[in-house]
């Protein structure tokens, strides 16, 4: 299927228009709360264990939010979200002022994460259900198109309004635009609540979604790596504003890899695929270590975008085979699997690189990667693999 069949299916081009406006403070929100938190209290420490606690409180919310998903229909799931969600941001927004007490803050934003809205799990199923097995590649890249979008366009905007206003200001109004979209996202959805009387747990009912998820968890462990590595090697060179070019050519690469993976019909298995486009990612990370010149830097960073999202579609086109039952709460576990695998990365690429040098975190990023690869073969020796997609 094509982006175009896809759009002009009823209801779809609302839905990826409001999804990506519901999507927009999946970066801003972790930037604003240590902006807020360390403009109040003077404590960078404080802002980052704020913003770890919003980490966490969306690891842990989304399996549950695919729990509820599966039982109950995505509708109530969001607009209940959407309300936590920017209730617990404008609630830390207003205690964020000089002599107040410091620990609901951290309390607060945990309570943010937990209630950070399903929007793209929701598209995933969806836009799933509404093509047929097969054909689902495309839209489950265009599910990473609009949330790639949506995290390259937040912090932009986010900056003009902390340009004109305060960043406790900016944080709240990006809220209430995120919550208004995920409102308005929920409508979008076609009606009628799905319901389930599935065995809870069944997501791992197949042995192969846990070795999916350690293989998601090492794309993670790449993307954490990467916002390690990319600043310090920026500042190591003397220009840190040059972060934002470059983290933009990463952005701009999984874009365009989305879109042209989505763009084609594959007739290669998809455990096939997800090995080999691992096998690329850590090909295309490893000259990393190597370059010097910035704009090649950027360049080479462009190309590792192109293999970054393709992975990831192929990763939801696998749950479709391996948790058929409980899709919504395996998604869940994907994305938790991404941000565990984000934290460990990152803890990684910052050890490596003080211990051995700024070329240390892409080497990192490697392998993971290649290690991702080497599990995703176990998934082509399996019988039963899906078809192509």
């Amino acid at each position: 299927m094509s982006y175009r069949e896809l759009l002009l299916l009823p209801g779809v081009t609302a839905q990826a228009v409001f999804g990506f406006l519901a999507q927009l403070t999946q970066q801003v929100a972790p930037i604003g709360i240590v902006l807020v938190v360390q403009g109040s209290s003077g404590s960078l420490a404080l802002a980052g264990v704020t913003a770890a606690a919003f980490s966490v409180g969306a690891g842990m919310g989304r399996p549950v939010q695919g729990r509820l998903m599966d039982r109950h229909g995505t509708g109530p799931v969001l607009a209940a979200t959407a309300f936590l969600h920017v209730a617990a941001l404008l609630a830390l927004v207003g205690c964020a002022r000089p002599g107040w007490p410091q620990w609901p803050m951290a309390a607060l934003a945990w309570a943010a994460g937990i209630g950070l809205p399903p929007v793209s799990v929701s598209m995933r199923l969806e836009w799933g259900h509404r093509v047929a097995d097969g054909r689902r590649t495309a839209a489950y890249s265009l599910v990473y198109l609009v949330q790639e979008l949506a995290m390259l366009a937040g912090p932009l905007a986010f900056g003009l309004l902390i340009a004109v206003a305060s960043s406790s200001l900016a944080l709240g109004l990006v809220a209430v635009a995120a919550g208004a979209g995920t409102l308005a996202f929920a409508r979008a959805l076609r009606a009628g609540a799905r319901a389930t009387t599935r065995e809870r747990g069944r997501v791992f009912g197949d042995r192969r979604m846990a070795v999916l998820l350690s293989v998601v968890l090492l794309h993670g462990c790449v993307f954490g790596a990467l916002q390690v590595g990319v600043p310090a090697l920026a500042s190591a060179r003397g220009v840190p504003a040059a972060t934002g070019l470059l983290v933009a050519a990463l952005s701009v690469g999984g874009i365009t890899g989305a879109a042209a993976y989505g763009a084609r019909s594959w007739g290669s298995r998809v455990p096939v695929r997800l090995a080999l486009l691992m096998l690329l990612l850590g090909t295309a990370l490893t000259p990393l270590a190597l370059v010097g010149p910035l704009p090649l830097f950027g360049a080479v960073l462009f190309t590792v975008g192109l293999a970054l999202n393709p992975a990831l579609t192929t990763s939801s086109l696998l749950v479709d085979e391996y948790a058929p039952a409980a899709q919504a709460e395996a998604f869940g576990w994907v994305s938790t699997a991404l941000g565990m695998g984000g934290a460990a990365g990152s803890a990684v690429a910052g050890l490596a690189g003080e211990r051995f040098g700024q070329g240390a975190p892409f080497l990192a990023a490697a392998t993971f990667a290649l290690v991702g690869a080497g599990l995703a073969t176990i998934l082509t020796r399996r019988r039963g693999n899906p078809g192509a997609s």
